[in-house]
């Protein structure tokens, strides 16, 4: 099951501890007296993911291929390395761990396949697809092998006679998405530790340090190592490699993320929101990589995670005054969503994803005055979108040269391999078309974000839905955009003109605009306010639900792709 509430997440399921006894901080009136508190409670430890494909091919293309890691103590500090497999060993003191991946001949090949069921670009789409299929009986886990994928549950369906049975039902019931995923390994990763020396073959490694400070490199280059609190884990995953876990204290972990995040030069009061934000994000996604044992990614799947190089006093003071604080919805974890820059207009959370309205995730029009009446004058319409596409002063983004207002172009033969490489990742029908013929914005939302994109091709037409349509297109930054064909001479379609604005999925609070409206003086208690309105900022405690399922009917995630 996938609900998770707050004593069941952290005595069970993730096997962290949460402290009681919080200091209360009273109403939000009472912020700026809160956040002079000394925080007086345990912290939280995290699990993430700093290096997730030990021993796989790198899953964005450009990346290197990480072979090697070396795992170094600060000075005047030592490394203490133990196999968890061997309950009886005496741990290991030393400086320095190198891990080595190798590729294991096996004796015989090795049958590695799974079933997929559908493949999303990000983790909340992907997480309501599974929700649908568990409507229909199917037990299901979600993943991350690059794309996410809902998998039907590996220790379910164990063998190849269930899967393709399942697999054949579901077609014959007109389910188009699901498909088998089928590799005959003849070797597979394999990880030699060296340490002063001798070598050893462990799958399951901790190490940990005095100090709890761990330097990581994955490049022969010293000025590239990154510093970690905490201690560090090596350990299988779901995918036949291994990854390198950071088992962080929740507050240290964010002194790598908010710097990183809001930028070095953002003021103080965007800081602090970006701390709670980050926080509250960070507590309510502990379930994004059950099927790999850890809680977190480092990159942008999550929250993007340096560790402690180029931490910022700015930001270490922010996160230390508003410690422990977090934002909520019904006393439950906000889905706290944000992004760069929305080109002026907030977009609801189903304007990007599938699943359950979130109250407080709703279009907002992204000024500090009064630029324009959403409710008189809607985006859904296409002539008033290019309207407002036009507008560029008032709003707490402007003067953000070529983010807040973009005008990209891309020829036919271009969006064509776009689309042909999207459509062979995602095992589509039309994945063998030879070029686009025409491009259509066929809907869009009350926030001017395109819900589907008709395409035709010379096999046929297709249709992205929302976070999709960036996914499969290279130019548009974001889904807040009006297309302009491009004719040559001959009047014969060459292209096309992106004209949008905003930079990612415009979801709750927009990290430049957060940077106007402190320059104005607004503390981040308005700031929040603001971009999440209906919330509540409170300290942590017992009685806060982290994350539960939605009990109301999901999208129809899946019906989309049922013909």
């Amino acid at each position: 099951m996938f609900k998770i509430a707050f004593e069941t997440t952290f005595k069970t399921t993730f096997k962290t501890t949460i402290y009681l006894g919080f200091f209360l901080f009273g109403s939000l009136g009472n912020w700026q007296s809160a956040l002079a508190a000394e925080p007086k409670a345990q912290d939280i430890e995290l699990e993430i993911g700093i290096i997730q494909r030990l021993g796989a091919a790198p899953m964005i293309d450009g990346d290197p291929e990480i072979k090697q890691v070396t795992i170094q103590s600060t000075a005047g500090d030592t490394l203490q390395v133990s196999f968890p497999g061997q309950a009886k060993a005496v741990p290991i003191k030393t400086e320095q761990v190198v891990l080595k991946v190798n590729s294991a001949r096996l004796s015989q090949p090795k049958l590695a396949e799974k079933l997929i069921l559908s493949d999303r670009s990000t983790f909340e789409t992907a997480e309501d697809s599974a929700k649908s299929w568990q409507r229909l009986g199917i037990e299901v886990e979600v993943a991350q092998p690059g794309r996410w994928q809902v998998w039907a549950k590996r220790d379910v369906y164990q063998t190849p006679l269930i899967r393709r049975w399942l697999l054949h039902s579901l077609k014959a019931n007109g389910y188009e998405d699901p498909y088998l995923d089928t590799q005959i390994l003849a070797q597979e990763p394999d990880i030699v530790l060296e340490i002063e020396g001798q070598k050893y073959n462990q799958n399951e490694v901790e190490i940990s340090s005095g100090k709890s400070l761990v330097q990581v490199n994955t490049t022969e280059k010293p000025q590239e190592a990154r510093l970690y609190g905490g201690s560090l884990r090596l350990q299988p995953n779901a995918h036949g490699e291994f990854t390198l876990v950071n088992q962080v204290p929740l507050e240290t972990y964010l002194r790598g993320v908010v710097p990183h995040e809001i930028g070095a030069n953002a003021p103080p009061q965007a800081v602090a929101a970006q701390s709670i934000i980050a926080r509250t994000y960070a507590l309510r996604n502990l379930r994004r990589f059950q099927v790999d044992d850890y809680q977190l990614c480092a990159t942008v799947h999550c929250q993007v995670y340096y560790g402690l190089k180029d931490t910022n006093p700015i930001s270490d003071r922010a996160i230390a005054k508003t410690a422990g604080l977090v934002l909520t919805y019904d006393n439950e974890l906000i889905d706290a969503l944000y992004s760069s820059t929305t080109g002026g207009i907030t977009a609801s959370f189903e304007d990007t994803w599938n699943g359950s309205e979130r109250p407080y995730l709703q279009p907002i029009i992204d000024a500090p005055k009064p630029v324009w009446d959403l409710l008189k004058y809607p985006l859904d319409n296409e002539q008033t979108f290019r309207h407002f596409i036009g507008l560029t002063k008032g709003f707490n983004e402007t003067g953000r040269i070529g983010v807040f207002r973009w005008h990209k172009t891309r020829s036919i033969a271009d969006l064509s391999q776009d689309l042909r490489q999207y459509l062979l990742k995602t095992h589509h029908p039309l994945a063998n078309f030879k070029t686009i013929e025409s491009m259509q914005v066929q809907e869009r939302s009350r926030s001017g974000r395109i819900l589907a994109l008709n395409i035709q091709t010379d096999l046929g037409k297709l249709q992205l839905h929302k976070n999709e349509i960036r996914s499969a297109l290279e130019p548009p930054r974001s889904t807040f955009f009006y297309l302009e064909p491009i004719y040559n001479k001959g009047k014969q379609l060459k292209g096309y003109s992106f004209i949008g604005g905003g930079f990612g999925h415009g979801v709750g609070l927009s990290q430049y605009g957060s940077y106007n409206l402190a320059k104005l003086g607004w503390s981040a208690e308005k700031i929040l306010a603001f971009y999440y309105p209906q919330t509540t900022l409170k300290p942590l405690d017992d009685t806060i639900v982290f994350w539960q399922e939605d009990q109301e009917e999901s999208s129809t995630s899946i019906s989309n792709s049922k013909k």
